[in-house]
């Protein structure tokens, strides 16, 4: 080992520009040592590092490592250590992006857990603590590297990748795109680009998006596609927790994040994965100045024991704690549904929400007609005038309205115009929370 003598070690770092805008990069080599990280490795990491904070810039690491090198003992523990901690530094100071393009085991999964964004390659890359072998000694399972770590099981079912690409090649194309988005840092404003779509343009379509029936289904990219500049989002999370939703797009040429709660999967409800892969995402755009707009059609969290045994309450609560928290511009368009206390959660007038439309399909109540029926005329015979009453009371956005919980009843094709008008008027905003060391979100 000690007559092995490699330049550079197994990672290679520096500083370029993306789109002419400043970006520090490591980029770990699989060839030498297998990628494993030793002391050389992680230090030139934590330079990289800390040149980044210092001028602000963002930090994009593509990762291929097998986890620490085992000859160079706790040295390379040591190293991990130290990239963990700059990670939580570099947190909500400068963007951090992590694109896994080969097996990372290990130690090597937890600085991209911590960065912001984690994108894969569909069947090269693995992210796992231990590999198949350690598995089937301890456990007795049989598995494979895709079934246990690969891009489809993280960014289906364990949520901890935010996007798989084809291939390297489109993984990297895929990256300066996104990164088109981002500003380089929590002093810097968010990127502003020349757009060719008029910002008072007219979306007819949104008029007839949303079905007469109140139980169909349609799908809110739909809207989003329909409001934002030249129909171009960059969705995060596509193929998790579908019910809700998450993306970067611009409205007149400016970056700002979107939420939306999809009545395609589950009705739209709320649940344990979407509100954390929500709450994320909001954090994210408060933490880099980024304006959040938010769709809204919610019948509610979803009910079960599943849910409750999981926590729903706690986890539920993180989104509530994010929007709340959020200083941003943040505006909510309610489409349809607002029920009950999933309302107050997306983006609420009561949340500090700094303008709120409703469509003349929204419904702003405690709960839907039937169950609302159900138990105010329990025993009462006349169940289907009364259902009928209260959809007429209470199945329409003007009561909200009337108690200036919503600013304004719009006509859906006048959405976009309306939107980039309340963007250039936000742009001033200053809100600042109460001094504090950090709050303590429900983790």
């Amino acid at each position: 080992m000690e007559n092995k003598k490699y330049p550079g070690d197994s990672v290679v770092t520096g500083h370029g520009r993306i789109n002419g805008r400043v970006a520090y990069v490591f980029s770990q080599d699989f060839t030498v040592f297998g990628g494993s990280l030793s002391g050389a490795h992680a230090k030139k990491i934590c330079k990289v590092m800390d040149q980044a904070m210092l001028v602000g810039a963002p930090v994009i690491g593509l990762n291929d490592s097998g986890g620490a090198r085992i000859q160079e003992g706790v040295e390379s523990l040591a190293g991990y250590a130290d990239i963990f901690q700059r990670n939580v530094m570099s947190s909500g100071v400068i963007p951090q992006i992590s694109v896994i393009m080969g097996p990372c085991a290990g130690g090597a999964v937890y600085s991209p857990a911590l960065t912001d964004f984690t994108f894969m390659v569909k069947d090269t890359s693995y992210l796992f603590i231990t590999g198949p072998d350690v598995v089937k000694s301890v456990t007795g399972e049989d598995v494979t590297q895709e079934e246990l770590g690969g891009a489809k099981t993280h960014t289906a079912v364990s949520g901890v990748a935010h996007g798989a690409f084809e291939n390297d090649i489109d993984a990297l194309l895929k990256l300066r795109d996104f990164f088109n988005f981002l500003p380089l840092s929590n002093k810097d404003p968010p990127p502003v680009r020349e757009c060719d779509d008029p910002w008072d343009r007219d979306v007819p379509g949104l008029d007839t998006v949303v079905p007469l029936e109140t139980m169909a289904a349609y799908d809110i990219r739909d809207v989003i596609l329909g409001v934002v500049d030249e129909r171009d989002f960059f969705e995060i999370m596509s193929n998790y927790a579908k019910n809700i939703v998450v993306g970067f797009a611009r409205m007149n040429g400016k970056t700002v994040g979107i939420v939306g709660n999809n009545p395609k999967v589950a009705a739209g409800c709320l649940d344990i994965n979407s509100s954390v892969k929500g709450a994320r995402f909001v954090r994210f755009c408060d933490s880099f100045n980024i304006p959040i707009l938010t769709f809204v059609d919610v019948p509610g969290f979803l009910p079960g024991t599943f849910q409750e045994y999981g926590g729903i309450i706690r986890h539920g609560a993180k989104l509530l704690y994010a929007f709340a928290e959020a200083t941003v511009p943040k505006i909510t368009v309610i489409t349809r549904k607002a029920y009950g206390g999933a309302y107050d959660v997306m983006s609420s007038k009561h949340l500090r929400g700094d303008t709120n439309y409703a469509w003349p399909t929204a419904e702003v109540a405690v709960m839907g007609a039937k169950g609302a029926v159900q138990i105010i005329f329990r025993g009462k015979n006349n169940q289907k005038e009364s259902e009928q009453e209260y959809i007429e009371k209470f199945a329409n956005p003007f009561p909200a309205a009337v108690k200036g919980f919503v600013d304004d009843i719009i006509e859906p094709r006048t959405t976009r115009k309306r939107i980039c008008q309340d963007l250039d008027l936000l742009e001033s905003k200053r809100l600042r929370n109460p001094w504090k060391k950090h709050g303590n979100i429900p983790l």
